[in-house]
């Protein structure tokens, strides 16, 4: 698996976790409950995960779609 995305912001992990999943690429997100350490207030970052093979395609499609992966 390679990480694709990080950031502190649920709206953009949501984004680009349904825009992947609407082209058929399988998308895991990593470090969600990551909040209950921190106290809940969102420093630390959320990380999106796909497949080896889907690397290249996942970075067109968050690029296109103004989302700037790793």
């Amino acid at each position: 698996m390679q990480e694709i995305l990080r950031t502190t912001d649920p709206v953009i992990i949501s984004h680009a976790t349904a825009l992947l999943r609407g082209e058929g690429i399988n998308c895991f997100e990593m470090d969600v409950n990551m909040s209950v350490l921190e106290g809940s207030i969102g420093i630390l970052p959320r990380r999106l995960m796909i497949i080896d093979d889907d690397l290249e395609e996942a970075r067109t499609i968050l690029t296109d779609n103004g989302i700037e992966p790793l």
